[in-house]
């Protein structure tokens, strides 16, 4: 029974939803705020007016924004010092794996991370992600500033991906091939929640 007013706009009315163990879940529609509040305080960023969250014991939980800019403006660290913040594991060859698996070369991570393009920023948050073997992925517009080579790899990624995925796109086939369950807020901050393949949740609108 979530519930939250953001700037005066209602965006969560009653909301109430369970995650089952294999669920993989998109998020759709035209009420993007709404699907942001709900992730931002999932994930502890924003309070909610009335309701409560509970997440199961043994969920570890990693986080994509879509807006990163807190990670990143005016940060002067080198990539791979950047990424080492986040890390248990401190040694240099640890973290250029992880880079490495992101498409950041050799050169790549002495590039300080402030000047980096949108969609190397978030490559990085997606390296970020990685380190913590999470089994719940939260993850708001993941393709944003992506290229097509790095949309497919996140995409066969995440339909690999064993455990939890609630997140928001407007990439038809990334919905269509990662999600077994749909939900749409509705103008009013009602949801809709579906069991079914996006093109079936198409099919039925």
């Amino acid at each position: 029974d979530v519930s939250v007013t953001v700037d005066g706009e209602k965006l969560l009315d009653k909301v109430y939803f369970s995650v089952n163990r294999t669920d993989k879940i998109a998020f759709v529609g035209e009420n993007e705020k709404a699907q942001t509040a709900l992730f931002q305080i999932l994930m502890g960023e924003l309070e909610p007016d009335e309701g409560s969250i509970k997440w199961g014991v043994s969920t570890i939980r990693s986080y994509l924004p879509k807006d990163n800019s807190e990670y990143f403006d005016g940060n002067t660290m080198e990539l791979v010092d950047w990424l080492r913040q986040y890390s248990a594991k401190k040694d240099d060859v640890y973290l250029r794996g992880f880079l490495g698996r992101m498409l950041f070369g050799n050169e790549d991570v002495f590039k300080q991370v402030h000047v980096l393009s949108g969609g190397e920023k978030v490559r990085c948050m997606l390296s970020r992600m990685m380190l913590y073997g999470s089994n719940m992925l939260v993850m708001d517009q993941p393709t944003n500033h992506l290229d097509l080579e790095s949309i497919t790899a996140v995409n066969d990624g995440l339909i690999a991906f064993k455990g939890n995925i609630l997140f928001a796109s407007h990439d038809h086939e990334f919905i269509q091939t990662i999600a077994n369950r749909i939900m749409e807020f509705s103008p009013d901050g009602k949801l809709t929640d579906r069991l079914c393949t996006y093109d079936e949740y198409i099919g039925e609108a």
